[in-house]
């Protein structure tokens, strides 16, 4: 891509598609793993802040900024559960990359399809350090939009295989199963969360509905579990009996925003948990015996969405699954702007 200055990438909908599939798909998601985990590493060098929420009885839409101090990134998301009765998406997002030493944006870009990969991508991460040393078998308790990009995370990162599908909605399991023909699976689809469980040993949860649910209870969780809690994210809104989380060892991305949003807003603020990235460095260890239940209590940061839009921009060089967007103003002056705008009408 050769710099203009009035120009900036822009990634649609149907190139990011493109993009992925001339990857591959699980090699976007172990690439992307790579970028994830490289940022939970150095933690300490990002801006951070609980992202800035704007709720509604019908949802939520929210923005998630945050710098290295070299790049500055931002996502806008929403999220309203009640949107697929219109027949659109319960998520969708687009986002922002920009040099901090100019104030320029770099790139631009749909991340609706990006962050479903991105979420997916730091589900696999987290396992990678918490999950049962060669889990192979996976229950997903939901199988909306997000369950095929959880199930090929995980597949490509630390060899799930089995998946245990359950949906109260028998056809969403069916699409789920069908859209991962091909991928290498073992599918069974159950017909409650008590049968998806049986034998899996990790857990994903990853409902949408805006209300405080009990989709796993205590006495389904057994020792040496691994949950990911996905689903939720947001006040009032919860997957797991709070049960569960007492007799469980909780990771998490950033406290201040996964006490307001996650499964731990339903203890008291001072519970103990232990964020992520000091178990990839090492700073703790994560899982420690064979017995231990283990929560990721996932509500995605914005270090995350960071990656993606990283990992994004340093693979469109070269490829055409971009335009060239007019989006910021380039006089033949910079001092002369309304000069710009008056030569326009010649």
């Amino acid at each position: 891509m050769t710099p203009k200055l009035n120009v900036v990438p822009f990634v649609s909908v149907d190139h990011m598609m493109k993009l992925v599939l001339s990857i591959g798909i699980e090699r976007f998601l172990l690439e992307l793993c790579a970028y994830v985990e490289d940022d939970f590493r150095r933690w300490e060098s990002f801006d951070k802040v609980a992202r800035v929420a704007a709720h509604s009885p019908d949802g939520v839409i929210e923005l998630m900024p945050t710098s290295d101090g070299a790049a500055y990134g931002f996502k806008y998301v929403n999220g309203h559960p009640k949107n697929t009765r219109d027949g659109r998406q319960t998520v969708t997002a687009f986002g922002v990359l920009a040099d901090v030493a100019n104030g320029y944006p770099v790139l631009f870009t749909e991340m609706t399809i990006l962050t479903a990969l991105r979420t997916a991508a730091t589900s696999a991460v987290a396992a990678r350090h918490l999950a049962p040393k060669g889990a192979r078998t996976m229950a997903i308790i939901g199988n909306g939009a997000q369950a095929e990009f959880q199930a090929l995370a995980m597949k490509a990162l630390i060899g799930v295989d089995r998946l245990r599908l359950y949906d109260i909605d028998r056809a969403a399991s069916e699409k789920c199963r069908r859209n991962l023909q091909g991928f290498g699976f073992d599918i069974a689809i159950c017909d409650g969360t008590e049968e998806a469980v049986q034998g899996a040993e990790i857990v994903t949860t990853v409902t949408a509905d805006k209300q405080n649910a009990t989709i796993l209870t205590d006495n389904l969780v057994g020792a040496g579990i691994h949950i990911n809690a996905v689903g939720g994210d947001c006040p009032g809104k919860t997957e797991l009996q709070a049960a569960i989380l007492r007799r469980a060892d909780i990771f998490v991305e950033y406290p201040p925003q996964t006490r307001i949003e996650g499964e731990i807003q339903q203890l008291p603020s001072d519970h103990p948990v232990t964020e992520l990235w000091r178990v990839i460095v090492g700073d703790v260890q994560g899982r420690t015996d064979g017995r231990q239940i283990t929560l990721f209590d996932s509500v995605g940061f914005a270090t995350e969405d960071f990656s993606a839009l990283r990992y994004v921009r340093d693979k469109l060089a070269g490829t055409a699954f971009y335009e060239e967007l007019d989006l910021l103003a380039d006089p033949d002056d910079p001092r002369d702007l309304f000069g710009m705008l008056l030569r326009a009408a010649a």
